[in-house]
């Protein structure tokens, strides 16, 4: 990662298959994930993100998935997300890990449109571990740790 990106958006589902709700910021624990969210202190990855690029693409395509539909937390502009599986960054006050790529699915089809899995295929986003807890916000740098 060169440089540093932005957080764009930060969105919420309180329950599986709940809809994505916008936050301007969401505090986030080690090890537990995004407080409010409904992942929180399950299995899976603490924190997903998506960078606004592959999302504007979609678009272009015909498959909508801004403002929440993509099912991200965090979603980014100028950060090569898939560039950081392995690697440590920040995003605000927030030390995060990238554990793996965040493909879609068939569920996120489900709860959206057709097409959307194949709009996003090795661009949907990447699943972190939060190392340091803190708050994510809009407007917050993503940044090499």
């Amino acid at each position: 990662m060169n440089g540093t990106g932005t957080v764009e958006a930060v969105h919420l589902a309180p329950e599986s298959g709940a809809d994505t709700e916008p936050v301007e910021s969401a505090e986030t624990v080690a090890g537990e994930g995004v407080r409010g969210d409904r992942h929180f202190g399950g299995d899976g990855a603490d924190l997903t993100l998506i960078e606004a690029e592959a999302l504007d693409a979609a678009a272009d395509g015909g498959v909508d998935l801004r403002d929440g539909a993509h099912r991200r937390n965090v979603t980014t502009r100028d950060v090569a997300l898939n560039h950081l599986v392995g690697e440590r960054f920040r995003v605000g006050e927030v030390v995060c890990e990238g554990v793996a790529l965040c493909e879609p699915c068939g569920h996120l089809e489900s709860l959206t449109e057709d097409g959307a899995v194949s709009a996003l295929v090795h661009r949907g986003g990447l699943e972190a571990d939060v190392v340091e807890s803190g708050e994510i916000a809009v407007g917050d740098e993503v940044e090499p740790v």
